[in-house]
């Protein structure tokens, strides 16, 4: 398949877990891609040369990286922002310090490193963010600092889709819920529990979730913008 044959790809935050599955599904499908990681030098090295593709080692939240990372990429025909973090416990006990570092690494990097994109980005170009099904509900405790990240998105991709629309650039959303990672295992102590809120009992895989950007990414997806889309086996539903 050669689907984005041509096509210049980045994705922030690609070495691992859904990150990779997206570099690997644009790669296989005739894509340039180039792809940041940042503190898996040997996971982003072994995909890179699996895929054919470039790591580069940047900090998502440092906002100055991101800019110059975007920008050194060149004309992007496809922007994809997955890098993001959770951090958990009683918002009370939490340390300020690292509720910023979440708030730059999941809400400033994809804002800034988007609005980058754009400034060379080619008429019907590409920019998908990877939020998460906690945007709309959080059913549990310890998890405020990232469901406000998470929804803060929502409002980028809405704003952004109209500041961008006339020259064909779409913005979208895709909010998986509970995904096979490592950082989420399909076997770990919190599977029981997400499954209790799902309507399809098992985590999603990082495939299904590259299968909807690459989606996204295409041609037959120049009407839809400006929207937020859920993969997530019904948990917020």
């Amino acid at each position: 398949m050669a689907a984005f044959a041509g096509k210049s790809v980045l994705v922030l935050g690609g070495s691992r877990g859904i990150g990779a599955a997206i570099v690997r599904r644009f790669a296989s499908e005739g894509a340039k891609v180039h792809f940041t990681f940042n503190g898996s030098r040997e996971a982003a090295e072994k995909l890179a040369a699996e895929t054919g593709s470039e790591a580069f080692a940047a900090d998502s939240a440092d906002r100055d990286a991101v800019i110059a990372r975007v920008r050194e990429s060149g004309p992007l025909d496809v922007l994809v922002v997955n890098s993001g973090i959770a951090v958990f416990g009683d918002a009370l006990d939490q340390d300020p310090d690292a509720i910023d570092r979440l708030f730059r690494i999941n809400i400033h990097a994809p804002y800034h490193a988007s609005v980058e994109a754009a400034r060379q980005m080619p008429e019907g170009g590409r920019i998908i963010v990877i939020g998460s099904v906690n945007g709309d509900r959080m059913p549990v405790p310890g998890m405020a600092s990232y469901a406000v990240s998470k929804s803060a998105l929502q409002g980028l991709a809405r704003g952004l889709a109209r500041d961008f629309a006339a020259r064909g650039i779409t913005v979208n959303v895709v909010q998986p819920g509970p995904i096979d990672t490592d950082a989420n295992p399909a076997d770990g102590p919190m599977r029981d529990l997400l499954h209790g809120f799902m309507a399809i009992k098992r985590h999603g895989k990082p495939e299904e979730v590259a299968g909807m950007v690459a989606y996204l990414a295409g041609p037959e997806a120049g009407f839809v913008t400006g929207a937020m889309h859920t993969i997530d086996g019904a948990f917020g539903a």
